[in-house]
């Protein structure tokens, strides 16, 4: 009896004795600052906004350069970073810029198209960005004329 006595009274003397500091005294209020400050920031989201997410380059000729620009503007509240921009098909090389775009700020990317295929073509560019969907996707087409193909009109007879 007398053990569960003695240690019950440490347990006690323990509990008094560890919750003696009051724990918003450790607090610091410039740490709660630059916390609140973070967490506001982590709520800013850029956001692309493009003014077309398709081109049509119309009839082409087989292996005809194409090229064009898809314009945006970063209509969101953090600064627009864009870490690559990739297609489907290595005849379609896209060029983004290297720079933040600020918000409120406009950029261009620049789509270049060799011309390759046949027929009906379209190759679809995705741009991975710290947007909140993380990637864009344009779309070019065109319609590439083979370069053996015969001209239209009715076939001569000998």
């Amino acid at each position: 009896m007398k053990k569960i006595v003695i240690t019950l009274n440490l347990l006690l003397v323990v509990a008094l004795v560890s919750c003696k500091e009051d724990a918003t005294s450790k607090i610091i209020n410039s740490n709660v600052q630059v916390a609140e400050q973070r967490d506001a920031d982590a709520k800013k989201i850029p956001v692309m906004s493009f003014d077309k997410t398709e081109h049509d380059f119309g009839t082409i000729g087989a292996n005809q350069a194409q090229e064009t620009l898809f314009k945006f503007t970063n209509t969101g509240n953090a600064p627009l970073v864009i870490t690559s921009a990739t297609s489907t098909c290595g005849c379609t090389v896209p060029e983004v810029p290297k720079e933040p775009i600020s918000p409120g700020e406009s950029g261009e990317l620049l789509v270049k198209f060799n011309g390759a295929g046949a027929n009906a073509v379209s190759k679809i560019v995705t741009v991975t960005a710290n947007t909140a969907k993380g990637t864009e996707q344009l779309t070019i087409k065109a319609f590439v004329t083979p370069a053996n193909a015969m001209p239209a009109g009715p076939l001569k007879q000998s």
